[in-house]
């Protein structure tokens, strides 16, 4: 069933030049078409393109932030390249509500997907299929009962951020898909993607993308 979405395409840019375009992604809205065949990002992106994009990288569909897109071929190659040799930067905002182990560190894990459940394990040891995964995270505050988690990413595999913080018993707010003990009223979990950092495809200079956080209350008290 498709999500009542109050916004214009347009107020969801956050950048744009003639190779490229990256919107501030809502909780709820899926990236591509999925099986639901609920409106998506990338085809409101080529309504407001007025031309076919191409999307370089995902974002599960509760939660939110920055989505780059490829204007061009020869963009959507290159940062693609860019991408496999880890030259693009994601970081992502979590909020958790059990304080993890350490209040920084690297979590390494081998994610093993399970398509039929949409689903993935994170095991300590590498299993037949499964898939490396790195993530580096800190603690960057706090309140009464919830953590906000600064998460730089390594690997780029589905579900990676939320099985691996499952893993060591943080699992992210609204996410009972990995163990939170309850959903958000509206779906969403409480993981964004904050910043995107890439070089210009064109001029070479680094770009920085920075999605601000969806207007919700927990969010605003970080």
């Amino acid at each position: 069933m498709e999500e009542a979405f109050s916004f214009r395409i347009g107020d969801l840019v956050l950048y744009k030049n003639n190779q490229l375009i990256a919107f501030n992604k809502p909780p709820g809205l899926p990236t591509q078409e999925d099986k639901t065949g609920d409106k998506s990002l990338a085809s409101l992106a080529e309504i407001y393109c007025k031309g076919e994009v191409n999307l370089v990288h995902r974002l599960d569909r509760p939660a939110s932030g920055v989505v780059l897109f490829a204007r061009t071929h020869s963009a959507l190659v290159d940062i693609n390249e860019q991408f496999k040799q880890r030259k693009v930067q994601k970081t992502y905002l979590a909020v958790v509500g059990k304080e993890p182990p350490k209040p920084e560190g690297t979590l390494i894990h081998y994610l093993e997907k399970n398509a039929h459940q949409n689903r993935t394990i994170a095991h300590v040891n590498e299993v037949p299929g499964s898939d490396y995964a790195e993530l580096s995270y800190r603690q960057i505050s706090a309140s009464d009962n919830y953590f906000l988690l600064e998460i730089d990413l390594h690997t780029g595999r589905h579900h990676q951020i939320r099985a691996q913080l499952a893993a060591i018993g943080c699992p992210i707010k609204g996410d009972n898909k990995y163990g939170f003990k309850r959903a958000n009223r509206d779906r969403s979990i409480h993981l964004h993607a904050w910043k995107l950092s890439f070089e210009h495809p064109v001029t070479r200079e680094r770009v920085e993308i920075v999605a601000p956080v969806p207007e919700e209350a927990l969010w605003k008290s970080f």
